[in-house]
């Protein structure tokens, strides 16, 4: 019998992250033949070079396309979709899959998204259908209309996509593909088993509290990445007595701006209690984030995986402000002051009640079993 082509496109470490336990179930699946094809931030080694930890998970990709222009500039952003729509295109055609996977709402997701829907290849899109209060929703809902499939992660989601026009039975809630790493991997922390990966600063005691900051940049505020950032490490800088675990923003537009805010901070308080890293496997984030006191910054895993886990978060600015979350998140503004107060809130709070807002750990495995019996079709008309 001959097996389905599923190609998903990975192009980022929180793509990786949150598609690992899905690449695996697609791998395993007997109806289905598994491509992996990798490009952007995913290969270029300033974003951790998170390709090697993907080989050693056993994921050997198809093809390896370069197209992130440097700069994070807007215009570069642009660019930078572009370039991927012509490599992407080249590729698809290359491996003829019978499906494409994309992820989220980044701009490789767009390209992704473009390349496949004209050349008539059908496209399953994850994590559709969600609103976040940034550039990422007119992405996200941009991709929703140009793809065939949607693989939601909360019941809101699949509403909200069904409500765009999309058929209802083209429409499946079946969780976050994300926390399946979580439901299958060892949360516990060791230093024996975290002084692999380095890093700079302060030697980090992972025996003892610590608090994580993922400040990624926002594309509507763009220009104020340096000064956003050195809010949110000042005020983890009068924080002294808990250390700090810095993990270094994505490639959207404006990362420059943020990155050089961190590299300006780490200048003058190298040895004041933080450490600042590239990456982690996605097993090791959720070690990171599952055992630390608090985490602060915009990263969307505060809400998913840290909801999941309970791990109490304060969420800057508006990059996140009107999604889906627990209990477990205070949102704050730029301003120093409210994320200080907000990180004292915090720690004194603890840790929250595991939720379950985005699925129970086992989506990869039932998107896999879905795959084979979806019935494309080329003509998409509006439903209402």
């Amino acid at each position: 019998m001959k097996k389905i082509k599923v190609c998903v496109v990975v192009a980022s470490r929180a793509n990786y992250g949150r598609v690992k336990f899905l690449l695996k179930a697609l791998q395993e699946h007997t109806e289905i033949e598994l491509q992996i094809l990798v490009g952007a931030s995913l290969l270029l080694e300033r974003f951790g070079k998170a390709i090697n930890v993907m080989k050693q998970d056993g994921f050997e990709p198809n093809k390896a396309i370069y197209y992130t222009v440097e700069g994070e500039t807007l215009i570069t952003q642009a660019k930078s979709t572009g370039m991927g729509v012509i490599e992407l295109a080249t590729a698809f055609g290359e491996l003829a899959p019978d499906y494409v996977v994309t992820i989220a709402d980044r701009y490789e997701t767009m390209a992704t998204a473009i390349s496949a829907t004209y050349m008539n290849i059908p496209l399953i899109h994850l994590q559709g259908g969600e609103v976040s209060g940034n550039i990422d929703d007119r992405v996200r809902h941009a991709i929703t209309k140009l793809a065939d499939f949607h693989f939601v992660a909360t019941e809101k989601s699949r509403e909200r996509v069904i409500k765009m026009g999309e058929k209802e039975s083209s429409v499946f809630n079946l969780g976050c593909p994300a926390m399946d790493v979580i439901a299958n991997c060892d949360k516990s922390i060791s230093n024996e088993h975290m002084k692999k990966y380095g890093g700079v600063g302060s030697e980090v005691d992972w025996n003892k509290p610590y608090i994580l900051m993922i400040q990624h940049p926002v594309t509507t505020s763009y220009g104020e990445g340096f000064t956003q950032v050195e809010n949110t490490l000042n005020a983890l800088y009068r924080i002294e007595h808990i250390q700090k675990v810095v993990l270094w923003p994505n490639a959207d537009a404006g990362g420059e701006d943020v990155a050089k805010g961190i590299r300006t901070f780490r200048e003058h308080h190298m040895s004041d209690n933080f450490h600042f890293y590239k990456n982690f496997s996605a097993e090791d984030f959720i070690r990171v984030l599952n055992n630390a006191t608090c985490a602060v910054g915009n990263s969307s895993s505060f809400l998913r995986e840290g909801e999941f886990l309970g791990v109490p978060a304060v969420v800057v600015g508006d990059r996140q402000n009107l999604r889906e979350c627990g209990s477990n998140v205070i949102f704050t503004g730029y301003d120093e002051e409210a994320i200080f107060n907000g990180l004292n809130k915090q720690i004194e709070h603890g840790k929250y009640p595991q939720g379950r807002v985005f699925g129970n750990g086992d989506a990869g495995k039932r998107i896999a079993e879905i795959i084979p019996s979806l019935k494309p079709n080329l003509l998409k008309p509006l439903t209402y």
